[in-house]
């Protein structure tokens, strides 16, 4: 937000210039992002943290300053003129715990017209439009003070009342804006006798609002719950100056302050006859009392970098300075939350302020201290630390299969744990973690999967070009058990594109279901294993005929394979996509290898070919869980080496090249033995119905 240097001048009588109290109020918290020069005049340019709500107006930061300068600030409360009238209007709050106070004051026999050159020139520079004497007041007081105020056209109020109430369903305002606004019963509204004339907090409306007719005006300026102005504001789109502050909260106890000035405003630049001032308050919002230890200040801050401690006299008069009441402790006050009955009594009993909604605890007004004092002040200590660094469970796992998967090309990819019920229907059969308050309907659910969040990735991907992905994230579940919550550690792996890109040495080939398989084996060869097969019991999201289950000595630890087409489709997803599931907790459960030493064999090895028919029911997994069985002490290698289809041999069958290889560690082998060997693997492969060709 902007902020005039020459306008906090007229609160605080500062001795610096425009460069050093930008310095200065950057230090205590109110970061100066850039320092402007327009129309011959400084402006701030503030980046002021959202708690910060006191400080979104120019007498809020130079409240600051007259604590960083030790200067004093100019009151904000102002005498008027004894009002000239009486008059029967009355407010009334139907809704205290939505409006705790309402302050209103009429002033009759009004000139609207332009306002002063100066105060136009003023907004202007804040960015703010220029529009009439009476609109413009309370814009300007706004920016002065930081409460939002407003100017009806009393003869456009029917009844000679104002009531707060909740909105009828249904019922339709036209505001400022001229938009018209469909309201609800959770929406608070500023109505007259027979209509609502605006919304609370948000906008004003036009049928009421001030024109150039206008001879009588209601000044409005009132305290509102910022969870209900919160609502509102974002279920009808509308984010508006005075929204930005009540949903942050506004002052209670200034309401009558806002009022009053406001209306000086307008008898200085449009005239009439000031009215008595109307305030009802429904309930009164109280700040605590705080105790603050020096002891505590001392352990958080430490001492300034001159070694020296903050005294307290400089605690009390910071405190003071920003408007905090400052006595000696209070006996009857609780002890500090945690301590023990030896903890040293208070030193201060602080009154938090009614502008201050930020501070809470012991450690806020410990913060206020010691922004206003300096960080820079404050040598860099670390904090004491008696424990020791203690390992998770599965860091030795978890870190080795990252490294993995970054050699073999993946990216790590991190994405929100929140999806949309359909999502989690589509993608896992467990019962989904509904959010208390979700964002929006696509973040409506905990992910029981971390599926569909890879897709959408990919598909982000190459929605902007980038063709060729491989990602990875490793994250939780979640899921409902028995009405309990449970977290599951899951890694998902995603890959689109090219396997090889093309180039003037090859062409380029696709990434296909064998890649993302081979991947899957090296990432498991990290771990001891007895059985390693892979099976086609997949998820209906994956391909029938391009997805596997992965099982590891007996435990589903697994899936992968291609996207369904039709999920493709469904997400206009340019090429296949290769996905890749692991259940870790399954996973974890194998022991990792160690790294050991094997010398190369210094003997030859001997290889044995055989071609086999089989019907196509008959897998390699079984071919090779058969052989696996036969617990042939030197059989280095199984593997097929070529498959044929057709031709010769019948249809619902097929041909296959098969390559053993034996090899000893400790002699050559003789042919005798491999020959025994040979005839115990044909025997296997003919028990699975196998016909050897010659």
């Amino acid at each position: 937000m902007r902020i005039l240097p020459n306008w906090l001048r007229e609160f605080a009588p500062i001795p610096a210039d425009d460069r050093k109290l930008a310095d200065d109020l950057t230090l205590a918290g109110l970061s100066v992002e850039a320092v402007l020069s327009e129309g011959g005049q400084t402006v701030y340019d503030l980046d002021i943290t959202p708690n910060r709500v006191d400080a979104m107006n120019h007498y809020g930061v130079a409240r600051d300053c007259a604590a960083i300068y030790d200067v004093d600030l100019k009151p904000a409360a102002l005498d008027l003129p004894n009002p000239e009238n009486t008059t029967g209007f009355a407010v009334e709050i139907a809704e205290p715990q939505l409006c705790a106070r309402f302050t209103g004051r009429i002033i009759t026999g009004v000139t609207i017209g332009d306002s002063p050159k100066p105060v136009a020139e003023r907004l202007t520079l804040l960015e703010q439009r220029p529009i009439s004497n009476a609109a413009d007041a309370t814009n300007y007081v706004m920016w002065a003070y930081g409460h939002p105020t407003h100017a009806f056209d009393l003869d456009l109020l029917e009844g000679n009342k104002i009531i707060v109430r909740r909105a009828h369903d249904g019922e339709t305002i036209k505001t400022l804006d001229g938009v018209e606004r469909k309201l609800t019963k959770d929406d608070l509204v500023i109505a007259d006798a027979k209509k609502a004339v605006g919304i609370a907090g948000v906008m004003g409306g036009f049928d009421t609002m001030i024109t150039a007719k206008t001879k009588n005006v209601l000044i409005e300026a009132a305290w509102f719950d910022p969870s209900a102005i919160r609502r509102t504001s974002r279920r009808l789109g509308m984010h508006t100056d005075a929204s930005h502050r009540f949903e942050r909260g506004a002052d209670w106890g200034f309401t009558a302050v806002a009022n009053d000035h406001v209306a000086k405003f307008i008898l200085d630049t449009a005239g009439g006859t000031l009215g008595a001032q109307i305030d009802a308050i429904a309930r009164e919002v109280k700040r605590p009392t705080l105790a603050l230890h020096r002891s505590e200040l001392k352990r958080i801050l430490g001492s300034l970098s001159d070694g020296q401690e903050i005294s307290s006299a400089e605690i009390e008069r910071i405190l003071r300075r920003l408007g905090f009441g400052v006595t000696d402790c209070d006996p009857r006050l609780a002890p500090k939350e945690g301590a023990n009955l030896g903890h040293p009594p208070a030193d201060f009993s602080v009154q938090v302020p009614t502008w201050r909604l930020d501070v809470e605890r012991e450690i806020d007004l410990i913060e206020e201290v010691a922004r206003i004092v300096g960080f820079d002040r404050f040598p860099n200590t670390l904090p004491t630390f008696s424990g020791g660094v203690q390992a998770l469970p599965h860091e030795r796992h978890e870190n080795r299969l990252r490294s993995d998967l970054l050699a073999l090309g993946y990216n790590q990819a991190i994405s929100l744990s929140f999806i949309s019920h359909a999502e989690a229907r589509e993608f896992s059969s467990a019962a989904p973690v509904e959010v208390a308050n979700p964002l929006s309907e696509e973040a409506s659910v905990m992910r029981p999967s971390l599926v569909p969040n890879m897709v959408a990735m990919l598909a982000h991907n190459l929605n902007r070009g980038n063709a060729d992905v491989r990602l990875f994230e490793i994250g939780k579940a979640y899921e409902l058990n028995a009405g309990k919550t449970e977290e599951h550690p899951r890694a998902t792996l995603g890959a689109t594109g090219a396997a090889v890109s093309g180039n003037v040495h090859q062409s380029a080939r696709p990434y296909n279901f064998f890649d993302l398989k081979g991947d899957i084996e090296e990432i498991l060869s990290a771990y001891q294993q007895q059985n390693l097969y892979f099976d086609s019991s997949t998820s209906d999201y994956y391909h029938p005929g391009r997805s596997a289950r992965i099982v590891l000595d007996g435990r589903k630890v697994g899936q992968f394979g291609q996207l369904h087409p039709k999920m493709a489709a469904e997400r206009k997803l340019k090429q296949d996509v290769f996905l890749a599931e692991l259940d870790l907790e399954r996973l974890y459960q194998q022991p990792l290898k160690d790294a050991r030493y094997t010398p190369i064999p210094r003997y030859p090895a001997v290889e044995r070919d055989w071609s086999f028919i089989f019907d196509d029911q008959v897998t390699f997994e079984r071919i090779r869980t058969s052989i696996d069985a036969l617990k042939i002490k030197d059989l280095r290698s199984f593997s097929p080496v070529e498959v044929f289809r057709g031709g010769s041999v019948p249809a619902g069958k097929y041909s296959v090249l098969l390559r053993a290889e034996f090899q000893s560690g400790d002699r050559t082998l003789r042919d005798e033995e491999v020959t025994v060997w040979a005839a115990q693997i044909v025997k296997a492969l003919e028990t699975l119905g196998g016909t050897q060709r010659t």
